[in-house]
């Protein structure tokens, strides 16, 4: 079977192995089959296209997060009720001198919740929707008019909003709309509003929704949308017989032997048969594999299962060989103990010196 590359160069003939085609086991060297590997000519050095790396990402601490805030002016159910800050004309057909407030500079709702009106005085306005505020007045003043006709209209509403919005950053353009936040340790963040809130574990749709309904408690037409704007770092740990071993961060999904060459790779003493990779659990209990790379590394197997994907906190140690163990242990008691401070030399075991 000849394998061609559209448009570019010659025919290519090219055998090769993929594990798809190993039915659930680990594919062999003898499985190989027709494959092409110029499938994207020269533009495959940037590879295929690629699924996702990852299904959800879950914010952690650490994470630095953009919150950008949008004054909507909308309300999703129900009538809007009054707030401290919002602005209302009151006028009556029976009095004019009950009237209070105009349509360019309406009455303030004080930060109590309350207006003062003629001969009521102080009023509890927050909370009411306009025509609950309008009922409660016409109840009030009837003990003075038989028929008070008190109209509400409100002028400037939803002022918290904006009030939160102005605290963001200013009310001009885009960027003036958004700050940017770090992911505590303790896995919070506070917003102007609503202060604390817990986002550790969330997925970014899932901390939209609970921010958001945070703000619905306190202010209607407000939406924030987060974005994730850097990651906090990921690291594994590479031990025993590597060039460089330490803390490796990892920007990219990352497989084991990929930790271990970011590490300067495996000495010759390393024993590949027996890496051992130590992790943390979703409920942080420790849990561990062992992993032969023994056959990858010297070519013998084409798909190795034991190649798998590191996780942020990853420990990676690639032990000593058996032998050089078994050596290190020679050296240690025949040469640095007690057969090299004494040697074999020093010692008669003829009767005469057991007398």
């Amino acid at each position: 079977m000849v394998l061609t590359t559209e448009g570019y160069g010659c025919p290519k003939c090219m055998l090769g192995v993929d594990c798809a085609t190993a039915c659930g086991s680990e594919a062999r060297w003898q499985d190989m089959k027709p494959m092409d590997f110029d499938k994207y000519g020269p533009g495959g050095y940037t590879g295929p296209a690629r699924l996702r790396h990852l299904a959800k990402y879950h914010v952690r601490p650490g994470d630095q997060l953009q919150m950008v805030y949008l004054v909507t002016r909308r309300q999703d159910a129900g009538q809007y009720r009054l707030m401290p800050g919002d602005q209302v004309s009151i006028e009556s057909i029976a009095d004019e001198d009950l009237d209070r407030g105009t349509l360019e500079s309406g009455l303030l709702i004080q930060p109590d919740g309350s207006i003062t009106v003629r001969l009521l005085g102080q009023v509890q306005a927050a909370g009411l929707t306009v025509p609950g505020l309008r009922d409660l007045l016409e109840r009030e003043y009837k003990a003075f008019y038989d028929d008070p006709a008190i109209d509400v209209t409100p002028v400037r509403t939803n002022t918290l909003a904006e009030d939160i919005r102005a605290a963001v950053g200013g009310l001009g353009g885009f960027t003036a709309q958004a700050i940017t936040t770090t992911v505590m340790p303790d896995g919070h963040i506070r917003l102007p509003g609503i202060g604390q809130v817990s986002v550790q574990g969330f997925t970014l749709e899932q901390l939209k929704r609970e921010i958001n309904l945070r703000y619905a408690e306190v202010v209607v037409g407000l939406e924030v949308e987060p974005i994730l704007t850097q990651q906090a770092p990921h690291f594994v740990y590479v031990l025993g017989q590597v060039g460089l071993p330490g803390r490796q961060e990892i920007t990219t999904p990352t497989t084991v032997l990929g930790a271990i060459a970011a590490s300067g790779g495996h000495l010759p003493d390393g024993n590949l048969r027996q890496v051992i990779v130590f992790r943390r659990a979703e409920d942080w209990r420790m849990i561990s594999t062992m992993l032969d790379l023994n056959g990858a590394i010297r070519g013998k197997r084409p798909t190795p299962a034991d190649e798998i994907w590191v996780r942020d906190g990853d420990v990676i140690v690639i032990p000593d060989r058996p032998i050089t163990v078994f050596g290190d242990f020679v050296r240690q008691v025949f040469t640095e103990g007690i057969y090299g401070i004494v040697p074999f030399g020093g010692f008669s075991f003829n009767s005469d010196s057991l007398n």
